[in-house]
């Protein structure tokens, strides 16, 4: 468990999360699959289920986000690379948890823990061009703009976003 802030705190990710997450996303499926590509694909438990059972089996580390104590989202690391000790940053919260400061609180925690539990030298956060909120993020905790991977990612009804990648260094870190 993280303790993020009185009212946040960070769960490592588990089976018994199956049904919150899945719950969720499905009742806030048509807010979530704008930039979410994965939520229409996630029709059953089930598939929520593979997800968090394929994390599971990986070194990402996913944690479970709680506001006042109701489940409002997941924010983690993916695509670990140890050699060159960097790591990434993904994330996604409820609509009804949003504007409360609670993801840049949660991520300010996950950098701190890359930066000096894991001994990672850069971290990484990639968001869909068009996706202001979740931009909002890197751009509120002193990341650096890297530039734009073109079509980097496809949504959903088969459309390409571009993605804009965002990085911050270890020597760069004021926090």
């Amino acid at each position: 468990m993280i303790q993020v802030s009185d009212d946040i705190v960070l769960y490592p990710l588990s089976v018994d999360d199956i049904f919150k997450i899945f719950n969720t996303l499905n009742d806030e499926r048509e807010y979530m699959r704008e930039w979410l590509p994965f939520v229409d694909t996630t029709k059953e438990v089930e598939d929520t289920a593979s997800f968090v059972n394929h994390v599971l089996e990986t070194t990402d580390q996913q944690f479970t986000i709680y506001y006042q104590e109701k489940f409002v989202g997941l924010v983690g690391f993916k695509d670990t690379d140890n050699a060159n000790k960097k790591i990434e940053i993904g994330y996604w919260l409820s609509q009804y948890a949003q504007g409360k400061g609670i993801m840049v609180h949660s991520v300010l925690k996950l950098i701190q823990h890359a930066f000096s539990e894991m001994d990672m030298n850069r971290i990484q956060i990639r968001v869909a061009v068009g996706n202001h909120k979740s931009r909002r993020i890197p751009e509120k905790l002193g990341f650096q703009f890297e530039g734009v991977e073109r079509d980097g990612e496809l949504l959903v009804d088969n459309v390409y976003t571009d993605i804009a990648v965002y990085s911050l260094l270890k020597r760069e870190f004021k926090g």
